[in-house]
């Protein structure tokens, strides 16, 4: 048995009909909880007599993490060993849950995994990456001068690692995201000091600290990713609040375990 939670906000039916087409090809026993952070409830229609579905209508809206830790608070006090985090902008045409749980079961030290990230044009997403500095936040943002800023992309997004290769990354995105219940209840839930952005980030690098934290290209979901906090200030703004956050927990400068994480995950590929 498998849990999955998907967090909604305002949003669309075509994105909801996707969820419920890709889990028909699952195989596994699974059980579904949506939290619905919109402000009216509207969308329940979509999962009205649904089976193995739970749906939450949480409006007060705290935020991805905290929104998510409903579900996951769900699993660990029913012993469910593995929860699958999933974005509701997230689609797949194969059974990518069955292979990903036999690998976790298999990896006893695996706490954490994430599938290979697909564009809907089937180009490569490349969202495994190492741990941040603020300079490398900075420059991935403004991407110039274009010379530095190609050179240091392929390193930091480990775009030169083979396509196929499975590896730990410290950094894993959390669009599309399988958790060891049990490291889990370990290192702790999303922290909801982060609105959204970079809870990810921040759980990937507890997760990191004493588990495996996978990079799983043998199976690939669908992801319509747009970058919000480019095109919207208020999410921008939000952005900036959660960045800061970040580096004030870890370190902004001094953080002498960044340089020893990427270091250590850099190692696998020599």
């Amino acid at each position: 048995m498998i849990n999955l939670s998907i967090v909604l906000y305002n949003t669309s039916a075509e994105d909801i009909q996707n969820i419920f087409k890709s889990l028909e090809v699952v195989k596994s026993p699974y059980k579904l909880y949506i939290v619905d952070n919109s402000p009216t409830n509207t969308l329940i229609s979509f999962f009205k007599n649904k089976k193995d579905v739970e749906y939450i209508h949480n409006p007060s809206n705290p935020g991805f993490g905290a929104s998510h830790n409903i579900a996951l608070t769900k699993t660990l006090q029913n012993n469910i060993p593995y929860h699958f985090v999933i974005n509701p902008d997230v689609y797949f045409t194969d059974d990518i849950i069955t292979p990903m749980v036999e690998y976790m079961t298999e990896k006893h030290d695996v706490g954490m995994m994430m599938p290979q990230i697909l564009n809907l044009d089937g180009t490569v997403q490349h969202l495994p990456k190492l741990l941040p500095s603020p300079i490398s936040l900075l420059l991935r943002k403004i991407k110039q001068p274009k010379f530095i800023y190609n050179n240091f992309i392929e390193g930091y997004e480990l775009r030169n690692v083979p396509e196929d290769q499975v590896y730990i990354a410290p950094i894993l995105s959390g669009c599309f995201t399988l958790f060891n219940t049990k490291a889990l209840e370990n290192i702790g839930l999303y922290d909801d000091r982060f609105f959204m952005y970079f809870e990810d980030w921040d759980i990937s690098r507890r997760m990191n600290q004493k588990f495996k934290t996978i990079y799983f290209p043998k199976v690939s979901v669908y992801h319509g990713y747009e970058s919000g906090a480019n095109k919207n200030r208020r999410l921008f703004k939000i952005f900036i609040q959660s960045a800061k956050a970040y580096f004030n927990k870890w370190g902004w400068v001094f953080d002498m375990k960044r340089r020893k994480i990427n270091k250590i995950t850099l190692s696998q590929f020599k």
